[in-house]
């Protein structure tokens, strides 16, 4: 039977909200046929999120024990994934109603992609979402147009979370890079690379704003422009050498 893992990168500070993301997860209907995991994977050095996974039959919760940063700890859940596809969900962040089957059957139209970007509504203080417009037109995208995009424009076409990839896929990049910002664009940039993907115009997650957000953080610019650089870098050394590794 197929399986999707949605893996979360998560730390004790997320407690208050990690319920609600695993209500959104538990509210999914699925194609028939398929089935999910929730892999939580828990960063710093005193785990406390175990009792809020042990609520969600589907979930399978580590402590690390460690401070590992969002990338390494996205990466440990990796290895621990066993469905076909795996989706990113940020601990903060919810699914929409029917985002993951949104997702799947984007899959199985387009038989040959190797991703899916979904499309977000921001999801404010108040319970109330706020559409935005995609960056990009959704639909078919064909291998290396994401980065030329980038290159042009100095920032992805879509944004990167909520983005779903064929497990194979994940790995054979090296999941997220070890940047401290933007990782998850380094990722999307490999994978885009050597695949072809698809942009829903369907909103399949909900990206929450409140003021514990990582982005909102004064500091969170500074290192943007490296972390850039070393994305272009990426794209280009991968065109360099013929995509290969």
């Amino acid at each position: 039977m197929p399986l999707v893992s949605v893996l979360t990168a998560a730390h004790a500070d997320r407690a208050p909200l990690l319920p609600a993301t695993g209500d959104s997860l538990a509210a999914q209907a699925l194609p028939a046929g398929w089935e999910l995991e929730w892999i939580i994977e828990e960063d710093g050095p005193e785990p406390v999120l175990a009792p809020l996974a042990a609520a969600f039959p589907q979930a399978s919760h580590r402590g690390l024990g460690a401070r590992m940063g969002v990338a390494g700890t996205r990466n440990l859940a990796l290895s621990r994934a066993r469905g076909d596809l795996v989706h990113v969900l940020d601990s903060d962040d919810l699914l929409a109603p029917g985002g993951l089957a949104t997702v799947i059957d984007a899959f199985a139209r387009e038989p040959d992609i190797g991703w899916v970007a979904g499309q977000a509504d921001n999801l404010m203080p108040d319970g109330s979402r706020v559409a935005f417009a995609p960056i990009s037109p959704t639909g078919r995208i064909e291998a290396g147009a994401v980065n030329d995009y980038v290159l042009e424009h100095g920032r992805g076409p879509f944004h990167p979370a909520g983005l779903t990839v064929r497990t194979d896929l994940a790995r054979a990049v090296g999941g997220w890079a070890a940047l401290p910002r933007a990782e998850d664009m380094a990722l999307v940039v490999a994978v885009a690379e050597l695949a072809a993907g698809y942009h829903t115009p369907e909103v399949t997650w909900l990206y929450r704003q409140h003021p514990g957000q990582m982005t909102k953080a004064d500091d969170w610019p500074d290192l943007d422009p490296a972390c850039w650089q070393a994305i272009r870098q990426r794209i280009e050394s991968m065109r360099r050498w013929g995509k290969g590794f």
